[in-house]
């Protein structure tokens, strides 16, 4: 979207914000166009900068919680017919073959979220504000939260949680960059970012205070909210003295690197392989 219209847009979204003028009158039809370019991609709620860091556009994620003002609570379907009906005050996508998307029932993407060419949608769920990029896969029972940005050639294993956030709106969103493989049952939220080809095994968790600990060296190095381009990840248990004595807390164990190859899917098995990472 170029320059002049974001700025019309983000004007208008910040005078609803401060209360001059109705979500659901016709000051609100700003918001029908805010929706409808995150519907088609032409608006991101996060952005990759040239330094390579993220900028998140809170007037965006204002936009989307206005949005839920505007609306009504209505039938999508028939809540009679033979096929599932739902009570809500979106709608959900129906441009998939548009888009090049290929969804498998009862996969459902919610209007005011994006989909690249070639995402295949299993029986999972993407919220509004939502960014797949294109070549995707989100496997069954995967979930991908509001306002979360996935990059393309992203594996969602089966049953993986990518959480959403829109309050507070300046929050960052999950972000999980180009080619990285999240195993099953794997559960990202509150703004943790995956960068580039990172691998992380069945059942990991994290969340902004989960320790990542890098143990590829003699001495652990614990950081928090990043998993490092091409890591290798696995589940682990990090020892915390509580008043009751010591326990072991949820922690994630960074054990590897993913080897660098043309071909991603042969690097990613060797990987698995190697350091013995469920799936």
């Amino acid at each position: 979207m170029i320059e002049r219209e974001t700025a019309r847009l983000r004007s208008a979204i910040e005078a609803l914000a401060r209360g001059e003028g109705d979500p659901r009158g016709t000051e609100g039809e700003v918001l029908d166009e805010v929706v409808e370019a995150l519907d088609t991609g032409r608006l991101r709620v996060a952005s990759l900068q040239s330094d390579g860091s993220w900028t998140t556009y809170a007037w965006i994620k204002t936009a989307i919680l206005l949005y839920f003002r505007r609306r009504e609570a209505a039938w999508i379907g028939d809540p009679h017919g033979p096929t599932p009906a739902f009570y809500d005050k979106l709608p959900v996508k129906r441009n998939y073959d548009v888009l090049g998307v290929r969804v498998v029932p009862p996969g459902i993407a919610r209007y005011g979220s994006f989909l690249g060419r070639g995402v295949v949608l299993m029986p999972g769920y993407v919220n509004i504000g939502a960014y797949v990029g294109a070549g995707t896969m989100i496997d069954t029972w995967a979930t991908v939260g509001s306002c979360a940005q996935i990059g393309s050639d992203v594996h969602l294993s089966g049953g993986v949680g990518i959480g959403g956030v829109l309050e507070p709106p300046q929050a960052q969103p999950v972000i999980v960059e180009d080619g990285a493989f999240i195993g099953s049952r794997c559960v990202v939220v509150e703004g943790v970012h995956v960068e580039r080809e990172a691998v992380l095994g069945a059942g990991v968790v994290l969340t902004a205070s989960t320790p990542i600990v890098d143990v590829r060296a003699s001495v652990p190095v614990i950081t928090k909210g990043r998993v490092p381009s091409r890591a290798v990840v696995i589940p682990g248990i990090f020892p915390k003295r509580f008043p009751a004595g010591e326990f072991g807390t949820p922690c994630a164990l960074i054990i590897g690197e993913r080897t660098a190859t043309t071909d991603r899917k042969t690097s990613l098995e060797r990987v698995l392989r190697d350091y013995e990472v469920a799936r």
